[in-house]
């Protein structure tokens, strides 16, 4: 290392020394906003203006410090009326504040609501009247996982961040993580250490996969990256950041984690490597990039240039974030050597920017609990001064590690919403426990909570949890959530109706009343790969009749409400429940199929198989009519970042793999299902088609179920073929969702009525069945049997 760097490291070195004494509070004062108040105030005042262009002039806005008391920040609202009109005069302390206070005017006073979904901004033509000063809570409201810039942002252009940026400030966000267009800096930095572009072709992933390339769990997959995508997003970066900064929000950077290109080895084979086992089975291809021990002075050398490189291109505000055993244990289990990395990797940010926090998903400590224990877990989390890590507990709404961890063992955390996985829709949430426990955590212990966050894989889905969550910035009780639901209802689409009130009660007592982790995708049958598993797939902690009896009352809503026919949220929620009702329905048909199967009655399983795909069909027809259930949006954004046809088909590659096998071989098959038209009646419909007929063939010829032969046709002639596919999808949509969603239940609820009679007497036959030994002894054998018997093909064109 250059004497440079030792002297970087000796003042680093003087500096934990001087830090470690140090409070929480104090050390998080230090990082605050750059920008003039002056930027902040008019960044504001522009955001109310698209939002409310006709109504702007109502508003006037300031940022002016607060109160010594005032330290996680303030907003204040005020109305002040003339003869001929009204002004309301917002105040923060921060620009981030002052959007937090319009938008807590919006909704609090005016029954408005600004969401994912569509914006409610009925106003009344007189401004209400209002005079109050609400503090934050916390100093820490933050926003993102590494995996929802994959899931869900992974081909947003500026238009749409910047409306997302505009909702983040409405939020009260101002700690958010800012990870587009790092690739372009990975590629001068690598290209400087020797190697060449065909090594970073085999190392860069597509970009729908880059949150697990940039985490180290795989190499290449969907890549290459063309230089119109790097240069592309290099300045999309920029955009992103002075947005994120004219607010006051202060942007997380990446900082270095250890993992490289394969080829790093050939350049440098004296330092230390080691070489990552597969993760979920990726094939050597694809799998295994190479970590170097932040022990080795490479590690500092290449996280040196790295962060050099990133804050010189892009600035920075100090908060770095890295996550260095995500899904991938480490390679010793010694507390010492755990401890010498942590310290090894703050050592890299501090070398760089004296000021470094950094910031840690805790996803590593819930995800692999059995291994990262206390020991462990202290080893880490104390190998950096106190409050120099900022730890996200990451699911800490159903599953909290704060309390096993104590309170991370001194570090500052952040309580954290998970919710939902690989960005999948299907109503779900534990909003009892989201706001006990953002409650709870406040006053455990000596808790070093510092804020609550939003740490979801992917959004545009059950926008009431996050709703609730967003609210514990400035709440301090747990709401009483029967006048919740009714308030939020009246803001989400802006009447007051009895009949729509009674569906969000049926909701909230059923799909939105969990209290343990329920947010995978695993209990969903369609959009899963048909099995003969014989166990019923409905979940356990609500009952799917309450969604049904919800379904009642919503659409009945427009009947009693016409002015709901033009409410754009009423619009895309009566396709969401719609979609879920079918889902539960679906549900019942597949149980009623497992049962005819097994009682050998082969014309059941033609009429109930029938019912299964005619509802696919219609799920289809329904999703068409919601701008945002359509497959064609996904592949049209994808296909707009290509500047040549080879590069508009990867990309459409990318966004096809991702939704479906997730991987050359389905590695994680599924996992990111969407609900989309386009999806529902080209992938799921074909599977389903595929597995009832060899349902009955295997019945016809009098042999068992052949599920090696369904899987390896299924693959072939379905899943595969789909991800490679051009047809052409439309991404606008087509037809009435109030009228096709009234038209589907008309005719669902009728076939929900004939079959819900005999769900106990189904469910009750399945878990006979699976009690069985002599039946799951004989499925086992059936499941590896393997006969010529073709299977019926279906081809996606």
């Amino acid at each position: 290392m250059s004497p440079v760097r030792s002297s970087k490291c000796l003042f680093t070195l003087m500096a934990f020394l001087a830090l470690v004494s140090e409070g929480l509070g104090n050390l998080l004062d230090r990082i605050q906003t750059q920008t003039s108040r002056k930027i902040q105030s008019q960044t504001v005042a522009d955001l109310i203006s698209r939002l409310l262009p006709e109504r702007a002039e109502e508003f006037d806005v300031k940022v002016e410090g607060g109160h010594a008391a005032e330290e996680n920040g303030y907003f204040q609202v005020g109305i002040t009326k003339t003869t001929e009109n009204a002004t309301v005069f917002i105040q923060g302390s921060t620009g981030v504040m002052a959007a937090w206070g319009f938008h807590y005017y919006l909704t609090q006073f005016c029954r408005s609501q600004v969401s994912w979904d569509a914006d409610q901004l009925n106003l009344p033509a007189v401004l209400p009247e209002v005079s109050i000063r609400v503090n934050s809570l916390d100093k820490v409201r933050y926003y993102q996982n590494t995996c929802t810039f994959s899931y869900s942002f992974a081909w947003w252009k500026w238009p749409r961040w910047e409306r997302e940026i505009d909702w983040m400030a409405m939020n009260g966000i101002n700690l958010p993580l800012a990870f587009t267009g790092q690739e372009i800096i990975w590629r001068r930095v690598y290209l400087g250490f020797g190697l060449e572009e065909e090594d970073l072709d085999e190392h860069f992933s597509g970009p729908a996969f880059f949150a697990w390339q940039r985490m180290g769990n795989f190499r290449g997959w969907g890549g290459p990256l063309s230089d119109n995508w790097m240069n592309g997003t290099l300045v999309l970066q920029h955009r992103i950041l002075e947005r994120m900064r004219a607010f006051g929000m202060i942007p997380v950077l990446p900082a270095f984690a250890g993992h490289i290109p394969r080829a790093m080895e050939s350049v440098y084979p004296n330092a230390s490597y080691t070489h990552l086992t597969s993760w979920l089975n990726f094939e050597d291809k694809y799998c295994c990039p190479l970590f170097i021990e932040p022990t080795d002075p490479l590690f500092t050398e290449i996280g040196y240039r790295f962060m050099e490189e990133m804050t010189l291109e892009f600035g920075t505000d100090h908060v770095y974030n890295c996550d260095v055993f995500n899904e991938v244990r480490p390679t010793s289990p010694d507390p010492n050597f755990i401890s010498s990395v942590g310290a090894a990797i703050f050592n890299v940010m501090s070398i760089t920017d004296p000021d470094a926090i950094w910031l840690m998903q805790g996803w590593l400590f819930k995800h692999d609990a059995q291994y990262w224990t206390a020991d462990l877990a202290k080893a880490l989390l104390t190998s950096v001064p106190q409050g120099r890590m900022l730890v996200l507990d990451l699911q800490a709404e159903l599953d909290p590690q704060y309390i096993r961890l104590e309170s991370f063992y001194g570090q500052p955390f952040v309580f954290c919403l998970l919710h939902n996985f690989g960005g999948t829709l299907g109503l779900n949430g534990a909003i009892p426990t989201i706001s006990k426990g953002v409650v709870d955590a406040r006053n455990f212990p000596n808790s070093t909570m510092v804020g609550t966050g939003l740490t979801m894989e992917g959004i545009d889905q059950n926008y009431v949890v996050y709703d609730k969550m967003l609210e514990m910035g400035w709440r301090n009780q747990v709401p009483d959530l029967n006048q919740w639901f009714h308030e939020y209802t009246v803001r989400r689409y802006g009447v007051n109706n009895s009949a729509v009130m009674s569906a969000w009660g049926y909701l909230q007592r059923s799909v939105y009343n969990a209290s343990h982790e329920i947010t995978r995708n695993r209990y969903i049958v369609l959009t899963r790969r048909p099995n003969l598993v014989f166990k019923p797939p409905p979940p356990g902690w609500y009952t799917p009749h309450d969604v049904i009896l919800a379904w009642d009352a919503f659409v009945l809503g427009v009947q009693t409400e016409p002015s709901l026919v033009n409410a754009s949220n009423y619009r895309h929620d009566i396709v969401d429940l719609t979609r879920q009702a079918l889902q539960e329905i679906f549900h019942l048909l597949y149980n009623k199929l497992l049962v005819v199967y097994i009682e050998k009655n082969i014309t059941a399983i033609g009429e109930v198989g029938h019912n299964m795909i005619d509802l696919l069909q219609d799920l289809d027809d329904l999703l068409q009519t919601g701008p945002k259930f359509l497959l064609g949006k996904w592949i049209a954004d994808a296909r707009s970042w290509g500047t040549t046809e080879e590069e508009k088909l990867q990309y459409e590659w990318n966004a096809r793999n991702q939704i479906t096998l997730w991987g050359p071989r389905g590695e994680i098959r599924d996992y990111a299902a969407k609900q989309w038209a386009g999806v529902v009646t080209d992938y799921f419909k074909p599977r389903w088609e595929l597995f009832i007929r060899e349902m009955q063939t295997s019945l016809n010829e009098k042999r068992p179920f052949n599920k090696k032969a369904f899987e390896l046709a299924v693959f072939a002639t379905v899943e595969e073929p789909f991800t490679f596919s051009t047809k052409f999808y439309t991404d606008q949509p087509i037809g009435d969702p109030i009228v096709k969603a009234t038209e589907l239940y008309g005719k669902w609820k009728k076939i929900y009525e004939r079959y819900i009679a005999r769900v106990s007497s189904n469910i009750k036959k399945l878990r006979t069945i699976q009690r069985r030994p002599a039946i799951r002894s004989k499925q086992r054998k059936h499941q590896l049997t393997r006969t010529s018997t073709a299977l019926p093909t279906t081809k996606v064109q």
